[in-house]
């Protein structure tokens, strides 16, 4: 089996979606994107294609490490988000060829379902209490919300009010047993951090996600010793080499690599493994479309350390697109009781609908993440 074709598709509200195609006739779909530089990603696929075309796309391992390793400079955002695309539809490709699910070439599932968290707001004054009561209602079990709005390196004890507030009155409107998670969204620098982790372990969180930027690791030492909370971070690290100063530091958690980010399924599994052996919780990251979903459950699947799993069904972000328009078999993720089932279908487990793919591909999108700026004028972290 050769491969004879590589195409990527732009498509709204934020995706990018690859499709390789073999002379077999077997298709694999991916999900290469850097959120606000898909242009920039699918790029670097394209160049990609020069080595892959005729190559048999069965040998993952080799072409991982021929895309990872032979063009000299290498990590980052844009290199791994283009190399993880092509490995999802790799992997989609093997998995159909065997007839069987991702999973089942990894080793078989250790769970049939995971817990899934949705996203509620609260990084700009929203009604997050009413947004958490509405998604507990539909049967989820854990919630997810962005802290705070933009906080300079030393800010005022009314922004962290306006913090505990809001983490407050979701607490109180979801009652003691649902899963919070509080996402710092790495706009808190270290002075403030160590502050907010303090004043936030009274509401007994699920996690605080990115209290500082991944590069300011070594402020994590400090706020750890602030809170008896759970710390997470990861979907800004890109390969098991930028994980393993954290998870050797005891730094965190929980990890939450991206497998649309951290080189899909080969590198992703390898970076669970290593978690593991630090007893480090996984919680992939995945604000992203189905494809990447899809792939983010394949890993879930074989990953004893997995608990909880992302999802951007309703997210505000999918305005006018959303996560089960792009697929033809939309009850594959089959919510219920808070959980996702694993998906059983040959290779990635989902029906790409091509032509809604080509279709809003004629639209594409331009997404650009918002521009803060202090009250100084001066550029906030987003």
């Amino acid at each position: 089996m050769k491969i004879t074709k590589i195409e990527t598709f732009i498509v709204p509200p934020r995706w990018c979606f690859v499709k390789i195609e073999t002379d077999e006739g077997i298709v694999g779909w991916g999900e290469p994107v850097v959120e606000g530089r898909a242009h920039t990603v699918a790029a670097a696929v394209d160049e990609l294609s020069d080595y892959l075309l005729g190559k048999d796309p069965r040998n993952i391992e080799d072409h991982w490490q021929v895309m990872y390793r032979a063009g000299f400079y290498r990590g980052g955002p844009i290199s791994m988000s283009a190399i993880a695309g092509v490995d999802q539809a790799l992997w989609d490709i093997k998995g159909k060829f065997h007839g069987v699910p991702v999973h089942t070439l990894l080793g078989g599932q250790v769970r049939d379902r995971i817990k899934v968290y949705s996203w509620i707001g609260g990084d700009r004054p929203s009604d997050v209490a009413n947004n958490a009561r509405a998604v507990v209602e539909r049967g989820f079990k854990a919630v997810k919300m962005n802290g705070s709005e933009e906080l300079q390196i030393i800010d005022t004890f009314d922004k962290v009010q306006g913090v505990i507030n809001n983490v407050a009155a979701v607490r109180e409107a979801v009652g003691p047993n649902v899963g919070i998670g509080v996402d710092f969204h790495g706009r808190v620098h270290k002075p403030m951090a160590k502050v907010l982790a303090k004043e936030l372990d009274p509401f007994k969180l699920m996690f605080i996600e990115e209290p500082v930027l991944s590069e300011n690791v070594e402020a994590l030492r400090d706020i750890v010793n602030q809170t008896s909370t759970p710390i997470a971070l990861g979907e800004r690290l890109y390969s098991r080499w930028d994980f393993k100063h954290i998870l050797a530091g005891g730094y965190v958690d929980i990890i939450q690599p991206d497998a649309s980010h951290a080189g899909g399924i080969t590198e992703c599994r390898k970076i669970a493994s290593m978690a593991e052996a630090y007893d480090v919780a996984l919680a992939l990251h995945c604000p992203l479309g189905p494809i990447a979903l899809a792939t983010c459950l394949q890993i879930d699947a074989v990953s004893y350390n997995a608990f909880i799993q992302e999802q951007s069904l309703g997210i505000h972000y999918n305005q006018g697109n959303d996560l089960l328009d792009y697929i033809r078999n939309p009850e594959v993720f089959k919510y219920e009781d808070g959980f996702v089932s694993i998906p059983q279908g040959p290779g990635l487990g989902i029906d790409v609908n091509e032509d809604k793919v080509r279709e809003m591909a004629k639209i594409g999108h331009r997404w650009r993440n918002p521009v803060w700026r202090h009250a100084d004028g001066s550029v906030a972290e987003w």
